[in-house]
Formats: structure tokens, sequence, C-alpha cells
């Protein structure tokens, strides 16, 4: 035992000496839960039914290490729902630990440094690994942090920065596995259930390398010809459960003494596939066939459905906060060409313009997004649906989180008039949001009737609490008035006997508790002369 702990203290002081000597270690943690009473978040609930109740927890180990010419960044999280492992869980109960980020930086150049000969940039590094991508106000790329989960890449990123300019380059090139004996560069999306009902609906083990079809696309239905696709989480307008094969982004921005300005390129591509069909124990299994069949499946499934997404961000302030009052103006406008995941060639767009006057501890200000949808009137050749990438929407669209989240948004697009006012104090904060939801396109009943653009109302009260260095308190209360379209829009309903029966209010309540504590942190001690 002595010479345990004899090996142990020597351990710490190399580590305490590496510490003071090499380098910078970083070592922060974060426990996040959240109680939630839902009545109508994200879609509309049938009359009669009651509120859902729960608290959701992460947590969250974050590492890192910085020399001169690496950074190092490791972050691990759990999590999970209380309650929803039993209190001795078994092998086959599976864990929910997973990387969340892990990913080194390496400098290639630094002009500050005398030791790099390279100087023709004022820095240049390259950061490899798993990654949290993040730019502007997460409106198209965004860690999407509300989530527990959160949002990262696999990839590449180089970044430069010269004279004021920021300019990163990065690169994902997805795959399923590594084995031996795969060819090619064909892409599952994941997410694809392990077992399916065929068509004669007895459950069978998904065929590989194929994403089942099935009536309305629920993995409760049959295999079908004519379905859509079937995910154990259907996937949402932003991609959050079907990834890209690969990616190229490019971002540049730059201030001008009040103005920055940004421009983001971002081509997406997603594998193609082929109708296929397998006879699974007296039935089909229908689905689109993304890996070869066999040596006879002339497909190439190498190929992609290449999208293309690219436009500007401009935001400009005006005075200043202790003064007349300070105006910071943000527009934008990006546009989406190519094709779609499916094939389907791409013209859509998103613009938004926004202004918020602050004067001391006051902010408020209105604001107007459009993301383009699909005319059911005059429909066209193409998708005109707008996919607002791998943003946050949380952030924009109202925290009830009915568009462009998990529960699907309207094919006809959103148009989002908005409010926003906000006290910032010391340690407290609040916030109301008012938003009124419209679509951009029309859309259309099962009997071909056109439904009215107006969506409803949402209302967003907001309150922050700073506890301590390490401690927040969030409290949330949200709102929503829909109106008959509401439905109709999120494909809840395709007639008016069963929009009928979903109620048109829908009521959030949540309280979160972050804590973050940074454990290298020693308070300051003022030192007696």
């Amino acid at each position: 035992m002595k010479n345990f702990i004899a090996k142990l203290s020597l351990f710490s002081c190399m580590l305490l000496f590496v510490i003071n000597t090499n380098g910078q270690f970083s070592l922060t943690g974060q426990l996040r839960t959240r109680t939630e009473v839902r009545n109508g978040l994200g879609n509309l609930v049938p009359v009669g039914s009651k509120a859902a109740t729960f608290t959701s927890q992460r947590t969250r180990l974050n590492f890192g290490y910085k020399w001169d010419k690496v950074t190092f960044g490791v972050s691990v999280q759990d999590v999970r729902v209380w309650g929803q492992d039993a209190s001795s869980i078994s092998p086959a109960d599976g864990n929910r630990l997973m990387l969340h980020e892990g990913w080194a930086e390496v400098m290639l150049a630094n002009k500050a440094d005398t030791t790099f000969k390279f100087k023709l940039v004022d820095q240049l590094s390259i950061k490899i690994g798993r990654q949290e991508l993040i730019y502007d106000d997460v409106r198209l790329i965004g860690n999407l942090d509300w989530l527990q989960q959160g949002r990262r890449h696999d990839m590449a990123l180089l970044k430069m920065v010269h004279k004021g300019w920021q300019v990163d380059v990065g690169y994902a090139f997805n795959q399923n596995s590594d084995a031996f004996g795969i060819t090619g560069t064909s892409y599952v999306p994941g997410n694809v259930p392990p077992y399916i009902k065929n068509s004669a609906g007895t459950l069978v083990p998904t065929p590989a390398g194929i994403l089942p079809l099935t009536a309305g696309g629920s993995i409760a239905n049959n295999s079908s010809k004519t379905g859509n696709p079937a995910f154990s989480n259907p996937a949402s307008t932003n991609a959050a459960t079907q990834d890209y094969k690969s990616f190229t982004s490019v971002y540049i921005s730059r201030k001008f003494n009040q103005t920055k300005f940004s421009a983001l390129f971002f081509n997406d591509n997603f594998g193609k596939y082929k109708i296929d069909s397998v006879t699974a124990n007296g039935g089909y299994v229908y689905g689109r066939r993304f890996a070869s069949a066999g040596s006879s499946d002339a497909f190439d499934y190498s190929g992609t459905s290449s999208r293309y997404t690219y436009g500007l961000m401009i935001n400009h302030t005006i005075g200043n906060a202790s003064g007349f009052g300070k105006i910071a103006l943000q527009g934008a406008y990006y546009a989406q060409s190519g094709k779609d995941r499916d094939g389907v060639k791409l013209d859509a767009y998103h613009y938004t313009i926004s202004g918020i006057y602050q004067k001391g501890k006051i902010s408020f200000g209105p604001g107007y997004d459009v993301l383009s949808g699909n005319d059911a009137v005059n429909p066209s050749a193409k998708n005109n649906r707008f996919d607002p990438l791998y943003g946050t929407p949380h952030r924009h669209w109202g925290y009830m989180d009915y568009f462009y989240v998990g529960t699907g948004s309207p094919a006809g697009g959103l148009q989002n008039f908005y409010m926003k006012a906000k006290f910032t104090g010391n340690a407290l904060s609040a916030g109301v949001d008012y938003h009124y939801f419209a679509l951009h396109k029309d859309m259309k009943k099962a009997d071909g009737t056109v439904i009215s653009k107006g969506l409803g109302s949402e209302i967003d009260f907001l309150l922050n609490y700073n506890l301590n260095k390490f401690t927040n308190i969030e409290l949330g209360y949200s709102f929503m008035k829909a109106t008959t379209s509401m439905p109709f829009a999120k494909a809840q309903a395709t007639t008016d006997a069963v929009a009928d029966t979903y109620r048109r209010t829908g009521q959030w309540f949540y309280a979160m508790i972050n804590i973050r504590p940074d454990f290298f942190y020693s308070k300051p001690v003022a030192i007696r002369q």
C-alpha cells in the first residue's frame, strides 16, 4: 500500500510539473437536468390527452490540453431520462455513454512564433476528429446544444486567420464499417430499424443495405413498395437522424468597424439508391437500396446527390448601449440548389431580417424570416423547400419546436413574424418572445381544398438566474394558439374529421439546472500586505 501511495504521489508531482512547465490543461464538467411538462410541444396533441412529465439529464466531462503547436480536446457525455434504466441494469440494456467530441488541432503557421518558417498568413491550423461546428447565430450550422445529445461532426477543418479575415475549410466523409471484404464507397443512412414487418405482416430482420419502405413510414406498418422510408426515429427536416455521405464547407468572415460580414458555402452529398425488394419469411421487404446486392447488381452506388447551400449574413451595430442606445441590425440570404437526398432538383431560399434596440438593461425589437416551400396550387418540377441544414432551430423558430426539428415542418415552407423583449441584469435575466407563423406557399387537404396560410401564434417566457459562478437556473413557459391549418401543415391530418380530433392549443413548461464546474479553478485570495 505504501508503495502504491508513493507511486501515486510521484505521478501527481510529475503531472503538476508538466502542467507548470510545458502546457495548459483544462478540465471542466457539466451536469444539466431539465424537467419538462409537455402538453402540445412540437405537435398538436389529441383532444383529451394528458400532459407528459419527465426529467432528462446530460452529464459531460471536457478535457483539454494546449501547447504552442497543438491543442487537444475530448468531451465525453452520457444522456438519459430519469427512470429510463432500472436501478440495477443488465449488460443487455446497453449504455448511453458516448464520445461527444474528440479532436486535436495542430498549428501549421503562426507569425507571432519565430519557430515557424511559413509566414504567408497570420495563423494556420488544422483541427481533426469529432467536433462541434458553430457559425454565426447557429441558424444553419450549430452545435444544437439545447438538445441534450447535442450535434457533432467527424471531420477535418482547416482554419486560417489573416489580417482580420477568418477562413475555415471543412471536409467530412462518412462510412458505416471498416470490415474486411467491404468494397466501394456506398453508404447506408444511419437509424435504420433492425427489424421490420414484411408485406405479409411478419416481423423479419431488415435486409442489409436497405432502408425499408412502409405505409406512412411507420415501423409499426407492413412493408410497402409505395411506402415511405421507415426510420427508428423519423428523420427531421434538417437531417438530424439521416447523415450525409460527405460534405465540403467554406466559411469566410471579416469585421469592418461596426459591421461583420460572413459568407457560407456548404455542399453535402447523399448516397444514390434504387428501389429494391427482398423476399423474407413469406413476404417482401421493399426499400431503398444503398449498397450492392451482389455481383449481378450493376447499379452505381458510389454516386451522390449533391446539395449546395450558399449565402451571406451581415450584422451591423449603430450607437452604444450607454448613450442613446444601441441598434443591432441583422440581414441574411441563403439559397439552395443542386439535388436533395432523393435526387430531386432543388431551388429554394431563406432570408431573415431583424433589428434589436438596446438601452441599458432593456432590449427589444422585431424580426421576419422566410423559408421557402413547395406550392401545392402551382407546383414546380423542383423541390422548393429550404432545409436549414445542421443548425439550432430551437433558437429561431419558437421554443416549442413546431418547425424544422424532429416533428417535421410544413411542405409549404414558413413565414415567421416575431417581436422579442429582454431584461438583462447582473444575475437575473428575463425575456418574452412573440411569434406569428404562416405558410410561405399554399397547401391542400385530401379533398383538394386549399388551407389558410395562417398557422398560429406562440408566446415564450424565459427566466434565467445565476445562482453562483458555476450554477445557472432556467425556467421557461410557452403557449401555442394554433389555427385549423396547423394539423394539415404538420401532416397530422389530411381531412377535417381527423383535424378536429386535435386540440388547437399547446403548453410547455420546463425547469433546467445547469452546473458547469471548472475543476482547476481556484478562488482568488486577498493577500494582506
